[in-house]
């Protein structure tokens, strides 16, 4: 169940609200390509699918782990709550069935 305080915090903004989950990131920087080959495949066979490998102009290797995972929802507007505390509850649950599969 969500936690009261999350929705009094609401209640008592004056502002905008939002709900943000971001996508993970990670960069590696890798002594060889083929190091960094590795590393990509392993990441887009584990579901990382906007991952990929950059090679500076001075020959660094960097490979980004990335996941597409994200969602942005307005909660309140000019301190007014938008959702009801069930809708909060669904929007929590499915943020952290998103973290759970990245």
């Amino acid at each position: 169940a969500l936690p009261i305080y999350v929705i009094a915090a609401l209640q008592k903004s004056t502002g905008d609200s939002v709900l943000k989950f971001e996508p993970f990131v990670l960069h590696v920087q890798c002594q060889l390509l083929e190091d960094a080959q590795l590393l990509h495949s392993v990441a887009i066979n584990s579901g990382f699918r906007n991952s990929g490998i950059t090679v500076g102009r001075k020959g660094k290797i960097v490979m980004a782990v990335r996941s597409t995972h994200c969602l942005e929802v307005p909660l309140s507007k000019k301190g007014k709550l938008m959702v009801n505390e069930e809708y909060l509850d669904y929007l929590l649950h499915i943020a952290n069935q998103k973290i759970g599969r990245a």
